[in-house]
């Protein structure tokens, strides 16, 4: 789950992490009340969407009046902005952040992120803040700094005064850095995040650490031991077909392909894309039903794949272990016949009650077409939508 910036850097103040003074408006009339709390001599009017690169999208403006403030409100707030993360279709700027500006003396780049691959939280750190960690890492790799943490003993003051020492951060705010990280591995910990990144972290001119920007991602599943955050979550940067999804338990991604998938299991969800993409195919969502779907739900899947109107086919791959595969087909009977399904379908079922789904399939007279393995299915939807 994602928050916006101003939601982030809310968060941060309650665990006593210095950020910035600023207030979120909803509407550019909001913009002149807003402004005249700002203390300093210019302010920064940023635009609030769930995507990075806004900068260079133009939707951080520099605000030196009031009526700089108040203009800049009223072009941001409705506008569509494009980054190189939100896609052709951009998004739309609900509320804008006004907060006050600060004098640099120098940017860094401070990150803690779940690293899967070593099954620990890392804390990563650079000098060169300001630009992508992922735009560093290419040109200047031997300027991240990386601590693995110990899960049992978490981060340590060694780790992030070493961390200060590779970041050449000044002597006389050392203290104040190991305090910044160690408050943010502890909302990192006791929120269950994904990801926790400040870019840039700032240090002014009066020798001040401050989190000028923030990211903070969690992890969904550790939500109902944090009900604040999820009263954090904005539906509207969310895609519509995903929020249908989580209310029946079914696991849906969105993708940019066109035909469209209905497994159960992570794993064989993987695999069927694999397929798909090795034949030449595009998959048009990520769907997971899990382990224990009922015709409902398989009935719901597939109302929502076909919500997507780039959707030309469908391949249901169902290996059947706890859920029974004759469920699963009735399902899709159900469907077909509800919804009046119009383009190819391609079915393999596999497992618990596999034969007795197969002649459910064949007895309904419907235009299915039943293969034995994913190999085959794989070529047969690809062959039906050309």
């Amino acid at each position: 789950m994602n928050i916006h910036e101003y939601q982030a850097k809310e968060l941060l103040r309650n665990y006593g992490i210095p950020v910035p003074n600023g207030e979120v408006i909803h509407n550019p009339e909001d913009a002149e009340k807003a402004s005249w709390r700002i203390r300093t001599d210019i302010a920064v009017v940023k635009a609030q969407i769930h995507a990075g690169g806004r900068g260079k999208a133009g939707g951080v403006k520099i605000a030196e009046s009031i009526d700089d403030v108040k203009n800049y409100s009223k072009e941001l707030l409705g506008k569509k902005l494009i980054t190189h993360q939100t896609g052709e279709e951009g998004k739309e700027v609900k509320a804008v952040l006004i907060e006050e500006g600060c004098e640099i003396y120098k940017e860094y780049y401070l990150g803690l992120v779940l690293d899967r691959d070593k099954s620990r939280v890392t804390i990563m750190a650079s000098e060169e803040g300001g630009t992508e960690i992922e735009e560093v890492a290419l040109k200047n790799p031997n300027k991240i700094y990386k601590e693995i943490i110990d899960s049992l003993i978490g981060l340590t003051e060694f780790q992030a005064r070493r961390i200060c020492f590779n970041i050449n951060l000044p002597i006389e705010v050392m203290n104040d850095g190991v305090k910044f990280m160690m408050n943010l591995y502890r909302l990192f910990k006791e929120k269950d995040c994904t990801l926790v990144e400040i870019n840039p972290l700032v240090l002014t001119t009066e020798r001040k650490l401050i989190a000028l920007d923030a990211k903070i991602n969690f992890d969904e599943n550790g939500l109902f031991r944090n009900q604040d955050i999820s009263n954090y979550r904005d539906l509207s940067e969310e895609d519509e077909k995903e929020i249908e999804a989580s209310k029946y338990g079914l696991s849906y991604i969105s993708l940019d392909g066109n035909i469209g998938c209905v497994v159960n299991g992570a794993g064989l969800a993987m695999a069927t894309m694999d397929l798909i993409k090795f034949h030449g195919g595009e998959p048009a969502n990520f769907l997971d039903v899990g382990g224990g779907a009922a015709e409902e739900n398989v009935t719901k899947a597939f109302k929502i794949i076909l919500l997507d109107h780039r959707v030309k086919g469908i391949f249901v791959n169902i290996f059947g272990g706890i859920m029974k595969c004759d469920i699963i087909a009735k399902g899709i009977v159900n469907a077909a016949k509800e919804l009046k399904l119009d383009i190819p379908l391609v079915i393999r079922l596999e497992g618990t009650n596999a034969d007795l789904g197969m002649e459910i399939i064949k007895s309904s007279s419907l235009n299915i077409f039943a293969v034995k393995d994913m190999d085959e299915g794989a070529k047969k939807i690809l062959e039906l939508i050309k």
